[in-house]
């Protein structure tokens, strides 16, 4: 296949190359440092200059490809919510999304898939109940973004081209995400759940987040919101007590909610002190047979 990726220099996003480029698949990366990207990725993947805004030359790409998967936009959680962060973070996930689909409406031969990044914060904080993809929106600031981000990949339907947004939870990877921030308190025994430690903690392996990906990638049937997040649902505190055992260390000292709150400012509340137990349907109804569907056996791996 020839495959178009935006976004694609996250942790994520690196080793979805490393993984599509041992497949032998033609790889496009859509890079706003196209230099930085050459060096890193070398000869695995052609790169081509875009603003992540506007149409350029990298449009010319998308014709005659068999998928796009966008991953582009500002990082939710590397900068605190001032209203200018929080327009960046949002305008960022708009407007690349806008272009890929500008440019696949100009087409003559159009992909057949468009996989574009969402998360499970789609449904907001939700105590209580399986969440499941036709869950409805959540409305704090986190929801709005991928609901918007959402509808603005849907449009690409329009061109007779399949849409899957994929709601992804907590990503397990030592060497990215938010498992890398945890690890630090835990190794230095003082690691413990934050906030009450009753909020929902979906999480998923870094290989079936791939894997997923993957699946997307090929089953004509995964269209739509599709949640990545393993069976297994965790609290917090339950996922808390499962890493300070499998690195050896005790989980004894919770973070109240008002201390993240103050060092954190908004942006707490979506990612730390809320959750949901995002069940992945779709997923399953379609075969996936996830690598690590229990959580202890997925930390393991990770920390091994």
């Amino acid at each position: 296949m020839k495959i178009i990726l935006a976004g694609a220099t996250g942790f994520i996003g690196q080793r979805l190359i490393k993984k599509l480029g041992e497949s032998s698949h033609s790889l496009v990366l859509l890079s706003r440092n196209s230099s930085e990207a050459r060096r890193h990725f070398g000869e695995m993947v052609q790169v081509e200059q875009w603003d992540a805004r506007t149409l350029g030359a990298w449009a010319q790409h998308l014709d005659g490809a068999d998928a796009v998967i966008n991953l582009a936009g500002e990082s939710i959680s590397g900068k605190r919510w001032s209203q200018t962060q929080k327009q960046k973070i949002l305008a960022s996930r708009i407007d690349a999304t806008n272009a890929i689909v500008e440019a696949l409406a100009q087409a003559n031969k159009k992909p057949h898939v468009l996989i574009n990044a969402s998360a499970v914060g789609y449904y907001g904080d939700v105590p209580e109940g399986n969440v499941t993809e036709d869950y409805p929106r959540g409305n704090d600031f986190l929801a709005e973004t991928c609901g918007r981000w959402e509808q603005a990949a849907l449009r690409a339907e329009q061109f007779g081209i399949r849409v899957a947004c994929i709601r992804t939870g907590i990503v397990l990877d030592k060497n990215g995400g938010a498992l890398k921030k945890l690890l630090l308190p835990f190794r230095l025994f003082a690691g413990g759940p934050l906030g009450t430690g009753k909020q929902w903690f979906p999480w998923i392996h870094i290989e079936d987040e791939i894997g997923a990906i993957l699946l997307a990638l090929k089953n004509q049937n995964i269209a739509g919101p599709v949640n990545l997040a393993a069976p297994e649902s965790v609290t917090m505190r339950q996922f808390c007590s499962a890493l300070g055992k499998a690195m050896r260390r005790p989980s004894w000292a919770p973070v109240p909610g008002f201390v993240l709150r103050i060092a954190l400012g908004e942006m707490a509340g979506p990612l730390l002190l809320s959750g949901q137990r995002a069940v992945p349907k779709k997923l399953l109804a379609a075969g996936y047979a996830f690598r690590f569907p229990e959580l202890n056996t997925a930390l393991r791996d990770v920390l091994k």
